[in-house]
């Protein structure tokens, strides 16, 4: 195992599997993640503007450096629909070293 603190996993939901799509590709085309896997079918229950809302959304799963989240959010915002969408980061801790490897290499200070 590789430890990973320089890593991290973030969290968006979207309302369509086309905003997750272009989101997605555009984090990865611009490096800001390494890869980024796109959950459909997930139920969220959450409270909005003094009522609870119960909707159907996909879940992005990003993997980036800490270092680029401002630069990832800033561009998921450009993209994402929602006024206040859900975009949350934690620490990668540790993982499998071939993958570290490869992540940190697709999001190489270099591309940025």
């Amino acid at each position: 195992m590789e430890i990973g603190p320089d890593l991290s996993v973030v969290f968006v939901t979207a309302p369509t599997g086309e905003h997750a799509g272009n989101i997605a590709r555009a984090l990865v085309e611009g490096r800001l993640a390494a890869c980024v896997n796109i959950v459909p079918g997930i139920r969220s229950i959450y409270r909005w503007k003094g009522g609870v809302c119960d909707d159907a959304e996909i879940l992005l799963i990003i993997k980036t450096r800490e270092a680029l989240f401002e630069k990832l959010a800033a561009a998921i915002m450009e993209l994402h629909p929602y006024e206040t969408p859900e975009i949350i980061s934690l620490p990668m801790g540790a993982g499998w070293k071939p993958y570290i490897d490869w992540l940190r290499a697709e999001t190489a200070v270099q591309h940025e």
